[in-house]
């Protein structure tokens, strides 16, 4: 696929890059991971200094509007970096608002968001989801002016930094595996609400995590996003989202892993020669540069599904859209199984032409490693999407 950023995605894109060049490098990212709190306030500084919490947030609510294209130049750095602030889970939680955005509160967060002074957190995922979002066993109780929230969510990236919580529930109907989207409503949930408790830990790629318990916890009808019982539409497509961004950030982490493994090729010498001189060796980084190159048509296919997808709309309004809805979902799918196996052969054939070296903590490819592994089971691991690739209305017919 042949694709290029225009002047203004290039240009953020350089910055970003040259950002974390100067002050974001390998040393400083481990002392922020083994810091008391995980991250960097100086860094996210200097990311809403760069516009990147303005870029997704849209231009009415003192944002930029970049769509999924501009986001994916971003991502992609970010992930080239290994930048472990806070920004995927407050730029998802954006992406939550701005579909539902008729509240005019939610309006006035993303204000906050756009200049840096609000950091979001998802709390979808709960211990026997796996990657079925839809599964939810959290409850979400009419009662005078609003509503009660009763559950449990696990591994909410970051969600002991952020100041408010989106929290998926349900509202009617039953629960249980194979619910589907009907019944689902989405909330804002203040991080000091009372009945609320955050547990945090650090993840296996360096990350912060955290445990969210839902106690009675009380918020105002303000606090939904979009309607009641109709947040399904909403959490399907933020999550498409999501999973584009993700692959945005992988194909950077590939990226600069594929290319200090040949630069390690060209200096660790074995009997008196460079090693990246064997044959065998060559063969592995060609298949590693193929692999690549297909995570990388595929990134970019699933951002321009998502630029050109109506979002939440799409489920919304009539055959057209729902078309659009369909075709976001198979591209986000297939990008994300064959990015999923990118990073997979890509990091594993990385760490095994390091040798030993490639899985201790003193050298980078052992935390891109990581990282890609971690990727590759967020928002739905390849099985997950394959299964939900062949599902899509059209295939089997075709096939």
């Amino acid at each position: 696929m042949h694709f290029e950023l225009n002047q203004e995605q290039q240009q953020l894109a350089d910055a970003v890059r040259r950002w974390i060049g100067r002050d974001y490098g390998f040393e400083t990212r481990r002392a922020i991971v083994h810091s008391t709190s995980g991250v960097s306030p100086d860094a996210w500084a200097t990311m809403t200094e760069l516009g990147l919490t303005a870029l997704p947030v849209p231009e009415e609510r003192g944002g930029f509007g970049g769509d999924a294209l501009a986001m994916f130049a971003v991502m992609q750095e970010l992930g080239r970096g290994l930048v472990v602030e806070p920004y995927m889970a407050t730029v998802l939680g954006a992406e939550f608002l701005r579909l539902g955005s008729a509240q005019a509160g939610h309006g006035a967060l993303l204000e906050r968001v756009a200049a840096g002074e609000f950091k979001l957190a998802c709390a979808l995922g709960e211990r026997q989801s796996r990657h079925d979002a839809f599964d939810i066993a959290t409850r979400a109780d009419a009662v005078d002016g609003g509503y009660r929230l009763h559950g449990e969510k696990r591994v909410v990236v970051h969600g002991a930094e952020a100041d408010a919580l989106i929290v998926s529930a349900r509202s009617a109907g039953a629960v249980g595996e194979g619910q589907g989207m009907d019944g689902v409503s989405l909330f804002v949930v203040p991080r000091d609400s009372a009945g609320l408790r955050v547990t945090a830990y650090r993840t296996l790629d360096g990350l912060r995590a955290a445990d969210v318990a839902l106690d009675g916890v009380v918020v105002g009808r303000d606090a939904v996003i979009g309607r009641v019982e109709e947040g399904g539409a909403i959490l399907d497509a933020a999550l498409d989202y999501a999973a584009g961004l993700v692959c945005a950030e992988a194909l950077g982490a590939m990226e600069a892993l594929f290319d200090m493994t040949l630069e390690y090729l060209k200096t660790r010498q074995q009997f008196g020669a460079p090693i990246g001189k064997f044959q065998a060796l060559q063969h592995r980084m060609a298949d590693m540069a193929i692999h690549l190159e297909q995570a990388r048509s595929m990134a970019l296919l699933a951002a321009l599904a998502l630029a050109r997808s109506g979002g939440a709309d799409a489920d919304r309004d009539g055959d057209r859209d729902a078309a659009a809805r369909e075709t976001r979902r198979r591209v986000v799918s297939a990008a994300k199984y064959r990015v999923g196996l990118a990073a997979r052969f890509i990091g594993q054939g990385a760490i095994q032409l390091h040798g030993g070296m490639g899985v201790t903590d003193e050298l980078p490819a052992s935390h891109y490693f990581k990282r890609l592994s971690m990727i590759e089971l967020t928002l739905g691991d390849m099985g997950h999407h394959l299964d939900r690739f062949i599902a899509q209305p059209g295939f089997r017919e075709a096939a």
